[in-house]
């Protein structure tokens, strides 16, 4: 029964995620709502959400909002160099292999040995994201935008934490799996935005 209602938590959670596109698309930048909406592109919400799996499933207990506080901080350095003008070339294809990256991240999850260099590439992760919003953003309001898609954000960095804690509970002989397979959706996701830009 629990694996049951898991796997429909994760199919919805998936064809929620489904029905948005990715997620730098230039869609109106110039409030808090649309900071609130920017995040919930498929490549940002996939990212997002990999970050709280990860730091549920290598981090120790009291270490966990760690991945999401460091994935927060660089976004919102990133954004703001951004508006400034930094860039980088093939920005896109660095954030969809960015969520290659995190697909990785998970799918080896069992065997991280340093949660350092997870955090690392975390960072790293959240610079390229951050950069693109920033970059986006020029010319308008950027703290109420800031704001926005720092709420989205943290909530989906929550959200993802608070999945991997329910599998962790209710699905304990089956969670390295899950967290698995989850890894490689991630990943393959992530090469199918790559095949786009």
């Amino acid at each position: 029964m629990k694996f049951s209602s898991s796997r429909t938590l994760i199919a919805g959670s998936l064809a929620l995620a489904s029905a948005t596109a990715h997620a730098h698309v230039g869609h109106g930048i110039s409030s808090f709502q649309a900071g609130l909406a920017h995040p919930l592109g498929l490549d940002h919400l996939l990212a997002t959400l990999a970050v709280g799996v990860w730091s549920v499933r290598v981090l120790p207990v009291h270490r966990m909002w760690q991945g999401p506080a460091v994935f927060l901080l660089a976004l919102l350095g990133s954004a703001c160099l951004g508006v400034v003008g930094v860039s980088l070339p093939h920005l896109e294809s660095l954030i969809s292999l960015s969520v290659v990256m995190f697909g990785l991240m998970l799918m080896y999850a069992h065997r991280q040995g340093r949660p350092g260099s997870g955090l690392v590439l975390i960072a790293t992760a959240a610079i390229l994201h951050g950069l693109a919003h920033g970059s986006e953003a020029r010319g308008t309001p950027f703290a109420s935008y800031a704001s926005g898609f720092l709420l989205t954000t943290a909530a989906l960095h929550a959200s993802g934490m608070a999945l991997a804690i329910a599998v962790q509970q209710g699905l304990t002989r089956h969670q390295a799996r899950m967290t698995r397979i989850s890894g490689l959706l991630c990943g393959a996701a992530g090469f199918y935005f790559w095949s786009q830009v």
